[in-house]
């Protein structure tokens, strides 16, 4: 089976609903996703396998140099196939020919050996505030 990888890919909001929900464990929402990308977003990877939408990654930025990494999710029966790292690799590609030149994530403590140690993100100090 062929995985295919498009930057600003054709989404389709159920298909990423659904999607979104398996990966972040909650129910299906009816987001427009489309219009989120299209007023927030540098740009997306989708990766598509037989037709049907098996991760996603949307990179929000700054409108000049600095990109950032959001809603990075790989359906449940393709993880651990190098899935993930090929969606960052595509959008890092992206964003590089948009001119970006920093690409920012934050991740769980769970996740720091795939962006790390996978995907070649280097360690930073960062801040956080909950807002709610």
């Amino acid at each position: 089976m062929t995985i295919t990888y498009e930057w600003r890919g054709d989404v389709g909001n159920e298909a990423l609903d659904e999607l979104h929900a398996e990966g972040f464990g909650h129910p299906v929402e009816r987001t427009d996703w489309r219009a989120r990308l299209r007023r927030h977003s540098l740009g997306w990877v989708c990766a598509v396998e037989d037709g049907a939408l098996i991760g996603f990654v949307n990179i929000a930025w700054d409108g000049g140099v600095h990109a950032f990494v959001l809603d990075t999710v790989v359906a449940r029966r393709r993880r651990s196939n190098g899935v993930g790292a090929a969606l960052l690799e595509a959008a890092a590609e992206g964003c590089r020919a948009a001119g970006c030149e920093w690409l920012h994530v934050d991740f769980e403590e769970h996740l720091r050996s795939f962006y790390v140690d996978t995907c070649g993100f280097r360690e930073t100090a960062a801040g956080l505030i909950a807002l709610s």
